[in-house]
């Protein structure tokens, strides 16, 4: 999109323009902003940038419109902030049809105004969504199901079977509907326990670059809708996750565990299988998890625990060897008492 005028902007997103209107090319930082660009103050720590930003205007809660010349006064400026960057936002790629360099299986459907770049590959008895753009170097296998208004970007793999929602994306290189892990130690060897299941994956979920989603041992691994993924995270076979969950980079989930609504997992979470996450749970950043969490609940460490226990053990980890140092000499003084005591029977 080119130019905008604040009062159109105000106007689509209900908010209120406060100043003279003006004509705006895009977003960026209170610090990088230009005259003819849009900034924001969500974090109250750049407050003092206000009184320097060259920013046209400023997306700000009520109690900091007084402190720019105009202002878009919002309840919430992140929020908002984000729906400005969706009106000036431009899509990636700019191919549209379908490249007669794609190869694409007779038996394979697409429904209207599907994007496929070149060199993509669309198995038998696939269906491909309305609207819905698939970039060079996608494979996806037979039987797969994509809804409308979703998003393959370069290098996305589905495996046979796989279904994906409306409204989705997929980044590079993520691949959905390998083999799950399977495997049994047996007297002859290691033994593969064939993986029949598949990966299904609701409305509005997004999943980052070089993610792997595997496919379920029977039945389906499944991503409730508007789940959004990371990139490089690793989610199990039977693995389920809830409506609306943050999963961040490098996070790993074992096989056949349950995760409820609206939790999030910082980076580096590490969950064995076979466990029971309740809605509402956070998981801090490097954290193990080996038992069942219940909602509701903020939780980190090695093992897991509450938050709170978890961040006072920090806070004492660097007094560890004065404590030892302490205690050593503790118990010295105190086996020369006992010995005293002793001698003194005698």
């Amino acid at each position: 999109m080119g130019t905008l005028r604040l009062s159109d902007i105000a106007g689509r997103l209900g908010l209120t323009l406060q100043g003279e209107d003006a004509e705006v090319i895009g977003v960026n930082t209170l610090e990088n902003a230009s005259p003819d660009e849009i900034s924001f103050l969500a974090n109250p720590r750049y407050t003092d940038q206000l009184a320097t930003t060259k920013a046209c205007a400023v997306i700000v809660s009520e109690e900091h419109a007084g402190h720019v010349r105009r202002a878009l006064v919002s309840q919430n400026p992140y929020q908002d902030f984000g729906r400005v960057l969706e009106l000036f936002a431009r899509p990636q790629g700019s191919f549209s049809g379908i490249s007669p360099l794609a190869f694409i299986h007779p038996e394979a459907q697409l429904d209207n105004d599907v994007t496929v770049y070149p060199f993509a590959y669309i198995g038998p008895r696939s269906r491909i969504g309305s609207n819905t753009s698939i970039f060079p170097g996608v494979y996806i296998g037979e039987g797969c199901r994509i809804g409308q208004h979703s998003i393959l970007y370069p290098n996305v793999v589905l495996m046979a079977g796989t279904h994906i929602g409306d409204r989705c994306i997929l980044h590079s290189g993520c691949v959905l509907g390998a083999d799950g892990f399977g495997f049994a130690r047996t007297p002859q060897g290691i033994q593969k326990i064939p993986q029949v299941g598949r990966v299904s994956v609701e409305n509005d979920v997004e999943i980052g670059a070089n993610s792997a989603i595997d496919r379920a041992v029977l039945d389906a691994t499944h991503i409730h809708a508007g789940t959004k993924i990371d990139n490089l995270v690793q989610i199990g076979h039977n693995v389920q996750i809830g409506q609306n969950c943050f999963i961040v980079s490098q996070v790993g989930i074992s096989g056949s565990t349950h995760v409820g609504a609206n939790c999030t997992f910082a980076g580096q979470v590490g969950i064995a299988g076979h466990l029971h996450i309740g809605d509402n749970v956070t998981i801090g950043p490097k954290s193990g998890v080996a038992k069942n969490i219940p909602s509701d609940v903020v939780v980190g460490g090695i093992p897991t625990v509450d938050q709170r226990t978890y961040m006072r053990t920090l806070a004492l980890m660097p007094q560890f060897p004065d404590l030892f140092k302490r205690i050593s000499k503790l118990e010295k003084e105190l086996e020369k008492i006992q010995k005293g005591s002793k001698e003194d029977k005698d």
